[in-house]
């Protein structure tokens, strides 16, 4: 497809439709409740309905679908089932908020850890925040442009960006509030275009041919599901485009939104990885990129359809993106000084909005795998699961915390450069490494939070 093709037109001239109607969804929020905590020009909170379908399709990243099929392709469906259960710690996640606000009065989490844990642990969390959400920007702009043109090429890195500046435009204009009114829109296009897809392909093959492709052994794919399970005790801690959204309705409603939305988002991803199942069967070449190459096998139609599901995914994730950096440079770091920047707080977080929209793409230019953004940081917050599992349960330590955090991203560190002996890997697949690490890095975090409150009892 070329930008001077008639096919190429209409690409170019739907993402840039896109980018206006989310435009035109969006309100011209002025208030800082709106900006930042998602409520209406009359001060009232999301609905319910307006919440899960937010949570639901804010995790639905560009890259998770891609993963999702990726994985799906090369494991069957163990690897649709490995990757659709990071989508299970959003009921755990909502669990622990709800018990974190309701036993301790937690109003966020960066602030539930200064009053805990003190200002140095919160400010390590939101530096772990900060990495996640730089991730989230290039890595779902690196699947919209894998839509318009190779890795790389001109056509990649064009509509990367402009997927990043039609994005930015209307994330300025209300925030939060802005998030979730166009999260319904682009959960109804995600989930149209997906039934669509799925109509496409699974009728092609029988239920013995769709599980035909897989087998349950630590070197096809279980072993990243094991991986799945340990780092969903942590994983969704560190991302605030998920946990901003447990803090801005009551505590009820919260829980079923979260827990709701974590059940479809499993069944979604896990029917997305048959789209890979299906290009195994079908003997596609995908080159890193399953549901691309398959569409475009399938004709015109099918690619649009395709882009369709990917943009609306990553706009999702994007526009949650900007909102959670907006209040988290706008709100949560200021409070860290004792400070409330009032009204000011809203340029602040634009303002840190434009940078990481710029700066965010570099990894995009630079042709990084997307499935690190996940597995690499996952492993780093694993010593995230103490803190927020344990706390109440044993006396919470300012040590304690930080032996568990900093060995997690020590652990996260030593394994992206090679320095995890192999001794560590349990099994021999692909993830070997990555499990082990995962395992026992979750142990020696869980101890290092335990020990000195274990040590303070005794000498008490």
């Amino acid at each position: 497809m070329t930008v001077t093709s008639l096919t190429g037109l209409f690409f170019w001239g739907f993402l840039i439709a896109y980018g206006g109607l989310m435009y035109w969804l969006s309100p011209r929020t002025v208030t800082v409740g709106g900006f930042f905590n998602g409520e209406d020009s009359q001060g009232r909170q999301a609905s319910p309905l307006l919440l899960t379908t937010s949570i639901f399709i804010s995790w639905i990243f560009a890259k998770s679908v891609t993963n999702a099929a990726n994985l799906g392709a090369e494991f069957g469906l163990v690897g649709g089932l490995a990757y659709a259960t990071y989508w299970l710690s959003i009921p755990l996640c909502g669990l622990v908020i709800y018990r974190l606000r309701r036993r301790f009065q937690a109003t966020s989490l960066v602030s539930f850890l200064t009053s805990n844990y003190g200002r140095g642990a919160a400010l390590a969390f939101s530096a772990a925040i900060l990495i996640r959400l730089f991730n989230e920007v290039w890595s779902n702009t690196a699947v919209v442009g894998g839509y318009y043109g190779d890795s790389g090429s001109p056509a990649f890195i064009g509509a990367a960006l402009l997927f990043t500046a039609v994005t930015l435009a209307y994330s300025l204009r209300g925030g939060l509030r802005s998030s979730i009114l166009t999260d319904a829109a682009q959960a109804a296009i995600f989930v149209i275009a997906l039934v669509w897809v799925l109509g496409l392909v699974l009728p092609n093959h029988s239920t013995a041919e769709l599980t035909s492709t897989s087998h349950w052994a630590l070197n096809a794919g279980v072993d990243l599901f094991l991986v799945a399970c340990l780092q969903l005790l942590s994983y969704p801690f560190h991302d605030p485009v998920l946990t901003d959204r447990g803090f801005i309705s009551e505590e009820k409603s919260m829980l079923r939104a979260f827990t709701l939305a974590g059940v479809l988002g499993f069944v979604a991803i896990l029917a997305f990885s048959l789209i890979g199942v299906h290009a195994t069967l079908g003997g596609i070449e995908a080159g890193g990129n399953v549901p691309a190459a398959l569409a475009k096998s399938l004709g015109v139609g099918a690619l649009i359809v395709m882009t369709l599901v990917m943009i609306s995914a990553a706009g999702s994730t994007l526009d949650s993106t900007f909102s959670s950096l907006a209040r988290l440079s706008g709100r949560e770091l200021p409070a860290l000084l004792q400070r409330d920047l009032g009204q000011k707080a809203i340029g602040v977080g634009m303002a840190t909005m434009l940078v990481f929209a710029l700066l965010g793409n570099l990894p995009m230019l630079a042709g990084t795998d997307i499935l690190k953004a996940t597995t690499i940081s996952g492993t780093m917050v694993i010593g995230l699961a103490p803190v927020f599992l344990l706390h109440g349960f044993v006396r919470p330590t300012r040590l304690g915390f930080h032996l568990s955090f900093w060995t997690g991203i020590g652990l996260g560190i030593a394994l992206t450069l090679g320095w995890i002996p192999q001794s560590w890997a349990i099994g021999d697949g692909r993830y070997a490494l990555l499990l082990g690490t995962n395992l026992y890095g979750l142990i020696l975090c869980t101890a290092g939070y335990l020990l000195p409150s274990l040590l303070n009892r005794r000498v008490a």
